[in-house]
């Protein structure tokens, strides 16, 4: 495969650039690519949020890079919102597999100012590494398309009843718990949770917690 093209050296300071990516292998081939990249310096890695987090209170990097799933322990939307809260002056630019409603929309809750797909052409990849340091907001096309989708068509909003659902997942309850806090049958939680899944654009018990939180519909 030949090398990827390396763009003219921009005008202006350099951006100072901190991968956050659980794969070695990942994290390898990032450094090679970007390392050859005329105005971006790698000033460190990270394999976790919580790595990511320290290394980034240390060297103050303009732009993080981070992967949506760490493995086990904070994940990078987790990662990304505490970036942003701890760790003034720094984008998040997310560049993940991942292109889901629920992800795009949780990133962009927490503060990214990017997200990229892995399958992104090398010049793109440069290109939203220097916009998020300026601050620009950048999206790959699927994650563009996904939140427009998003605006032009909201999900409609969540009824009495699915809220107490949600509090009670939000305390850890099962089906079976909820069903007798709330005096309703088994069978009619699980619908309300099929409801709930849609309208937050989710898939997931953790996942509708976390669209709620994010989104103050519970506390």
């Amino acid at each position: 495969m030949p090398p990827a093209p390396r763009s003219p050296e921009a005008p202006g300071r350099r951006v100072r650039l901190l991968l956050c990516d659980d794969h070695a292998v990942v994290r390898a081939g990032l450094l090679a690519l970007l390392s050859a990249e005329p105005g971006i310096d790698v000033v460190g890695e990270a394999a976790t949020g919580e790595e990511a987090l320290a290394v980034a209170a240390k060297e103050r990097p303009d732009v993080v890079l981070m992967d949506l799933s760490l493995g086990p322990g904070m994940d990078g939307i987790e990662a990304t919102r505490r970036l942003v809260a701890e760790v003034p002056g720094t984008r998040v630019l997310v560049l993940t597999t991942y292109d889901t409603d629920a992800d795009v929309t949780r990133a962009v809750h927490v503060g990214a100012t990017g997200y990229l797909l892995k399958a992104e052409r090398p010049e793109e990849l440069f290109a939203a590494i220097r916009a998020a340091a300026e601050g620009r907001a950048v999206l790959s096309a699927p994650a563009a398309g996904r939140v427009m989708a998003r605006v032009r068509t909201p999900h409609a909003a969540l009824t009495d009843r699915q809220l107490d659902i949600l509090r009670q997942l939000a305390r850890g309850l099962g089906n079976r718990e909820i069903a007798r806090a709330l005096f309703i049958s088994e069978a009619t939680v699980k619908t309300h949770l099929v409801r709930i899944y849609g309208k937050l654009g989710v898939d997931t018990r953790a996942g509708a917690v976390a669209a709620a939180k994010e989104q103050r519909l519970i506390p």
